[in-house]
């Protein structure tokens, strides 16, 4: 449930987590998991083929027309819908700048994120199976399914991106400053995301939970 607090913004709950105020209503469940799906699809992977910078940045009401355009049940999309998802994503998932918007990672299309690498941290995280974490020591880790490679930023991050595939992933730590001396850059993407073009070998090892107690 999304809803607007006139004092607070938009939030995703039945009331205000500030003020406990009901608000105003914005977007059931139901919609609100169309609307972030189809802007996935938009601003990660170029669906409807919109207009887009080399940042990744469409024009929020381009994307209003073409949603409405191919789906007439949301004949009531305003531009301030696809802001209070993006201000209420807890994933930092998109970033408005004006009248624009983008996807913060996750694309498959190539771009120039222009991302900060300023105070990265000294380590970053990256799940992966037992098979893969062989490969991937000897070889370096390059992106597969997206166009950059997705570093989170804790043991618990990296642990639970890995296991929506397997159930025990092996995670990998990576040396940050190895990796800015080796000339791959690191950018902070969102709250606990960042983006690298590729990281080499010698820049990562296993690292086990228990080793951070």
């Amino acid at each position: 449930m999304m809803r607007e607090c006139e004092e607070h913004g938009y939030f995703r709950d039945e009331y205000c987590p500030v003020c406990g105020e009901e608000g105003k209503f914005i977007m059931n469940d139901y919609e609100l998991e169309k609307l972030g799906r189809t802007m996935a699809g938009i601003l990660r992977h170029g669906r409807f083929n919109l207009k887009m910078d080399d940042q990744g940045f469409v024009r929020i009401k381009d994307i209003v027309s073409k949603v409405k355009e191919n789906n007439p049940r949301m004949h009531w999309l305003r531009p301030h819908h696809i802001i209070a998802l993006a201000d209420t994503d807890s994933k930092g998932r998109y970033q408005v700048s004006g009248d624009e918007i983008r996807a913060t990672y996750g694309h498959t299309i190539p771009l120039d994120l222009r991302l900060d690498t300023d105070n990265i941290p000294d380590e970053l995280y990256y799940p992966t199976t037992e098979e893969e974490a062989e490969i991937i020591l000897e070889a370096g880790l390059m992106p597969s399914d997206r166009s950059m490679v997705h570093l989170s930023l804790t043991y618990d991050d990296a642990f639970a991106a890995g296991s929506v595939r397997v159930e025990n992933p092996v995670i990998l730590a990576i040396d940050t400053n190895a990796c800015f001396d080796a000339g791959y850059d690191i950018g902070k993407a969102a709250k606990t995301v960042f983006l690298c073009k590729q990281v080499p070998a010698e820049c990562m090892r296993i690292i086990y939970e228990e080793e951070l107690e």
